[in-house]
């Protein structure tokens, strides 16, 4: 596998997708992406509908699960 770029993560943990790799991926504003995890590796791609709706399906059950004070100090330096 080839790097194709590299992105800094800002102080909110925010990365911006390099241009090269928007226009691989076919990625505009506003669009989706999808963060997949195999082998100690992660994959980006565009979201599909059904990543969508996966994720919207899970959103409210690990909502209260994993959003307390607890975990807020535990993973803040995160």
């Amino acid at each position: 596998m080839q790097t194709l770029s590299v992105s800094k993560l800002t102080s909110k943990c925010q990365a911006t997708i390099p241009g090269r790799v928007r226009r691989q991926l076919g990625l505009k504003a506003g669009d989706s992406v999808a963060f997949k995890f195999k082998d100690g590796q992660m994959f980006l791609q565009k979201a599909r509908p059904v990543d969508r709706v996966f994720a919207s399906g899970v959103e409210e059950t690990l909502k209260d699960e994993w959003h307390s004070e607890n975990d807020e100090r535990a993973y803040a330096d995160l």
